[in-house]
């Protein structure tokens, strides 16, 4: 084995390597999720209002009226709720990839420093 082999595959430069590994995996997964979540903020999935969104009560009895606007407001409830964990969704996945993606040119810029060394 000869000594560029051995530097090569020290227990630094392996770590170096799984490292980067491991962060590429995050920013490439991270990409792809934000991604999903802007189609999902710009084309949302469409909801079907099941049942009405609150029971009916004794004093008040269920109508055709009071159905169709309860399933109004579940089905704007359930819009809101989408729109909302599709930002969640962009957050948390935009600041992975603002973590991961820099952390992973600083162990590769190592790396290639040490191999060019």
């Amino acid at each position: 084995m000869s000594a560029d082999t051995a530097n090569t595959w020290s227990l630094r430069n392996i770590y170096l390597y799984l490292v980067c590994l491991i962060t590429l995996i995050m920013v490439i997964f991270s990409a792809v999720n934000v991604v999903r979540s802007v189609v999902e903020l710009v084309y949302p999935e469409p909801r079907l209002a099941i049942g009405p969104a609150i029971p009916p009560t004794a004093e008040r009895p269920p109508t055709p009226e009071t159905d169709a606007q309860r399933a109004e407001q579940q089905a704007a409830y359930q819009q809101e709720w989408a729109r909302r964990n599709a930002i969640l969704n962009l957050v948390r996945n935009g600041a992975m990839l603002l973590l991961a993606g820099p952390l992973y040119l600083y162990h590769w810029r190592k790396i290639e420093r040490e191999t060019m060394a």
